[in-house]
């Protein structure tokens, strides 16, 4: 019993002398409250670990909703925005079908099909993409209402809110003290018509839109949103290379009135012309910015600038700054296609062919990703659908073991301390485990925390009852974290208030 105590007591010396000692931290240190592991600046060093990325789940009910309407014809790439209004507790969702689509109507269903005519080579080949708006109070069952606003085919009972003549992309601003400006829309543009902004009280009426020369050309649906960051809105569009084929790229641009905008640049492209990154929804979190980038892939036998098999599916890139990119087992989907046990056509699964990404919607329990699917090739005859795909929380990427029977080790850069609580998020199954040692700069230990045998979303970290983290709030640390069979996603400081 003497010898615990004296053990206590120079343990609590130790702990004073380290954390007086700390000094004042750098400018450049880390000050955020969560981190996800997946940002490569945190860590310091790691063995026997590698960054994998996370498991989306597709959701039992999928498909969500399909091409049902005489103004369905084609949902070709969907382009669905999705969000969980909280205001009226109600998810909504806007999409972008071609409301004409000549080739569909003018070809009988049973030549719709690669054996009998092309896609590309039907005629009469006459398009017009629409908006589209549905509403869902849980996220699964949607219903298109007829919403009276825009006459198709001679009536409004319809579900079209606008006819944009581009991809929209919507989003709700509610920082916008102008009640008129509430909804915010970014259309992507042609030679012809250009790139667009407009707005809306309701998400549903909307006003004349306003050209944007700073934004050249966007072929595919644009993103735009409240970078808080910034203080400005962001919007990331498409362009191509040139010259031509050329190949698609990513481009960004911002603004402080969602009216005026910088001149787009370039921010992320494909390794080659055959994995060409064809669009990017981008959105911030944990301090840094995620993009669900999407991908399509040529096949080795066929000219990059072909329409015959192509396919495209979903990767995961992560930035510091929305400007240099960094993308996470590029060449593995993130939400990749379901597979076929046949290629015979009108029996493929609803996402075999192309999958486009929406904005995530964050749960308490859950993230959810709607995406836009298809079940044939990007320039072929395919039909569209909304679909879902879970992920668990702070799940996008996580390192694990790289040998089984060995256990991993990470450990982080310089830190700020900027709670009184550690908190961690991770998957472990009964046979493993993850264990949190804290150190000050000098990688000399200061705490090892109980170890944590289960899987975990924001569990805290419990330290010995002679160790208390509040002592080193404000002060730079580092975390050593190793695993047994475990993945680790996520981490963060937070205030014994925050609880309360």
């Amino acid at each position: 019993m003497k010898r615990s105590k004296t053990i206590t007591a120079v343990l609590a010396v130790f702990l004073l002398t380290t954390v007086t000692s700390f000094g004042k931290p750098p400018d450049d240190l880390f000050k955020r409250d969560r981190y996800l592991v997946l940002d490569s600046r945190i860590i310091k060093s790691k063995g026997n670990a590698k960054l994998t990325l996370g498991t989306v789940k597709k959701h039992l009910a999928n498909p969500l909703f399909k091409e049902d309407k005489p103004w369905e014809p084609r949902f070709d790439n969907v382009y669905a925005d999705v969000i969980y209004d909280e205001e009226e507790k109600l998810y909504k969702c806007w999409y972008n079908p071609f409301i004409i689509d000549e080739r569909v109507t003018s070809t009988p269903p049973e030549k719709r099909n690669p054996d009998s005519l092309r896609y590309v080579d039907a005629t009469p080949a006459g398009r017009e993409i629409g908006l589209c708006y549905a509403f869902s109070t849980d996220g699964i069952h949607w219903e298109k209402p007829e919403l009276g606003i825009i006459e198709f085919d001679g009536n409004k009972k319809n579900n079209i809110v606008m006819r944009p003549r581009g991809a929209a992309a919507v989003f709700k601003d509610p920082r916008d003290p102008d009640p008129a400006r509430r909804y915010k829309i970014l259309v992507s543009g042609d030679e012809q018509h250009g790139v667009r902004v407009t707005f809306s009280p309701d998400g549903l009426h909307w006003s004349e839109p306003i050209r944007t020369p700073e934004i050249v050309e966007c072929g595919a649906q644009p993103t735009a949103f409240w970078a808080p960051d910034l203080d400005k809105y962001m919007g990331i569009a498409r362009q191509w290379s040139h010259p031509a084929p050329g190949v698609r790229q990513v481009t960004r641009t911002e603004s402080s009135d969602f009216v005026h905008w910088t001149p787009t640049q370039l921010i992320l492209e494909g390794p080659n012309p055959r994995l060409q990154t064809h669009d990017m929804t981008v959105f911030p979190t944990c301090g840094i910015y995620l993009g669900l980038v999407g991908v399509m892939e040529w096949p080795e036998d066929v000219p990059h600038h072909s329409d015959l098999h192509v396919k495209q599916h979903c990767e995961l890139a992560w930035s510091p700054d929305s400007i240099t990119w960094h993308r996470i087992q590029e060449g593995t989907p993130f939400i990749g296609h379901s597979l076929a046990k046949t290629q015979h056509y009108g029996t493929l699964p609803y996402d075999w062919g192309v999958i486009f990404a929406a904005d995530p919607i964050f749960l308490s329990g859950e993230v959810r990703i709607y995406y836009g699917a298809c079940d044939g090739y990007f320039f072929g005859w395919r039909k569209g659908y909304l679909a879902l795909a879970t992920l668990r929380p702070n799940g996008w990427a996580g390192y694990e073991q790289i040998e089984r029977n060995k256990p991993a080790s990470i450990t982080t850069t310089p830190l700020l301390c900027t709670g009184d609580k550690l908190q961690l998020s991770a998957d472990i199954p009964v046979s493993g485990s993850i264990t949190v040692t804290l150190l000050d700069k000098d990688n000399r230990e200061l705490a090892v925390g109980e170890t944590i045998k289960q899987t975990v979303t924001d569990a805290q970290v419990k330290w010995p009852e002679i160790f208390s983290l509040e002592k080193l709030t404000g002060k730079e640390i580092r975390l050593r974290f190793d695993l047994r069979d475990a993945k680790f996603y996520s981490f963060a400081f937070t205030d014994t208030t925050d609880n309360i």
